[in-house]
């Protein structure tokens, strides 16, 4: 069958078990449409680029999230396991590029968001180093596998760029002493720079975690070590062992990923928490090491919120703790009003929540009526336009950022998929 005829079959499947919520099927339907109708290009090296929506470039964290529903598709259609492992190939091919970027050009094109740096390379168009857009693409290659078999995003690249993941990680475990890596920007904007001169946030080195320039907003760190970030790491470098045993039965680099999984999840269980009078013991958000914490969350995913969703090991009396916390007025950035309640981000403006963070919570709730009851108020939210925005204002949803955000569109479809019984195995 063709990929439209798989997807077809797919949607009629759905659309008999919502015959009693059409709306919410609607808007399924345009959301999971969206991103391979406008998003996706094949490239001739039998590669997948995809842009992440109103910015023509590919970020290897959204990319990833993108296509990550369609693994369900791809289960049945041999063309779309190609085209997200061709994904995953070129995420590999950037990443051997420049494993310290984090968004990238179809082409070498010199595109950029700006000119941070007169010898950027042109395929890079942002270099801003952030720990998950490392752990997206092994992510991803995995799930691909374990769901579907699909073993061809498995290649030289993939070799190459783990064994500069697995560098990187190690060498940012002790940033100050050991990394080369500085980013300046000059627009003024102080979360789209990094302090002392490019170095970013000072930390203490050899703790186990591993620092991080940019959230996966990509916003500077507040403190250098991003623990949704560094959960995410654990759950990655678990996989990551797996692959190399069962597909490249490369001992050497399994080990390698077991003994940082371990050493970085020894650190969150150690040093990434703190005791809070109203909630108990907590994760934090961030932390540098010498007992600063920043107690927050944001929207944009690996967040605190989604430590479930991600897969990491997590201490469930903490984890509930954290729960807690997060989605309350303790929260920063938890903002309610008269059309939703949610987490936003210091990246968009206060009051606005973010879809993306409204599916998260849906996908980590175990009531199956909470799923829906966020659902529907997703559905409620989109300012009259049919698609997920990336912030919108828990006033007035008409008010709200990027009118077009395949990331945000891919969330709400996961969460219906997950409401309907669709799960994927990790």
């Amino acid at each position: 069958m063709t990929i439209q005829e798989t997807m077809d079959q797919f949607l009629g499947g759905l659309k008999e078990k919502s015959a009693d919520f059409p709306h919410l099927m609607e808007l399924f339907t345009t959301c999971y449409t969206n991103t391979l109708d406008t998003t996706v290009k094949r490239m001739e090296n039998n590669t997948t680029h995809v842009i992440t929506g109103d910015i023509p470039a590919m970020w290897l964290r959204d990319s990833a999230a993108q296509l990550r529903p369609y693994i369900f598709l791809a289960k049945e259609n041999e063309e779309v396991r190609e085209l997200i492992a061709g994904l995953v190939r070129r995420q590999f091919l950037y990443i051997c590029i420049d494993e310290y970027a984090n968004a990238f050009n179809d082409s070498p094109s010199g595109a950029c968001w700006e000119k941070d740096d007169p010898n950027q390379n042109p395929w890079v168009w942002e270099r801003k180093f952030e720990v998950d857009s490392l752990c997206y693409p092994i992510q991803l290659a995995y799930l691909l596998w374990k769901n579907t078999g699909c073993t061809t995003q498995f290649n030289e690249d993939f070799q190459k760029g783990v064994q500069k993941i697995l560098t990187v990680f190690r060498t940012e475990q002790y940033h100050e002493e050991k990394s080369a890596y500085r980013f300046c920007r000059n627009n003024g904007y102080y979360r789209d720079t990094l302090s002392r001169e490019g170095r970013g946030a000072l930390v203490k080195s050899g703790t186990g975690l591993i620092w991080s320039g940019f959230r996966p907003s990509d916003d500077a760190c507040t403190y250098g070590y991003l623990i949704p970030s560094n959960m995410f790491a654990v759950t990655v470098l678990g996989y990551l062992e797996e692959i190399e045993k069962e597909i490249y039965q490369n001992q050497e680099i399994a080990e390698a990923a077991k003994a940082l999984k371990e050493e970085v999840h020894a650190a969150i269980e150690t040093i990434g928490k703190t005791f809070t009078e109203e909630f108990g013991m907590v994760y934090a958000y961030e932390t540098d090491g010498f007992g600063m914490y920043d107690l927050m969350d944001d929207a944009n995913v690996p967040s605190l919120l989604a430590m479930d969703y991600l897969g990491y090991p997590a201490d469930r009396e903490i984890a509930a703790n954290t729960r807690r916390f997060l989605l309350s007025e303790a929260n920063p950035f938890y903002f309610k009003g008269t059309k939703a309640a949610g987490i936003g981000s210091p990246h968009t403006p206060s009051n606005y929540i973010w879809h993306i963070a409204m599916a998260i919570q849906g996908l980590t709730e175990e009531d199956s009526a909470e799923k829906r009851r966020i659902l529907e108020s997703m559905a409620a939210t989109t300012g009259g336009k049919g698609v997920m925005h990336e912030g919108f204002c828990c006033e007035d949803d008409t008010k709200y950022t990027r009118e077009w955000f395949s990331w945000a569109n891919a969330m709400y479809a996961e969460l219906f998929l997950d409401y309907m019984g669709y799960k994927l195995e990790k």
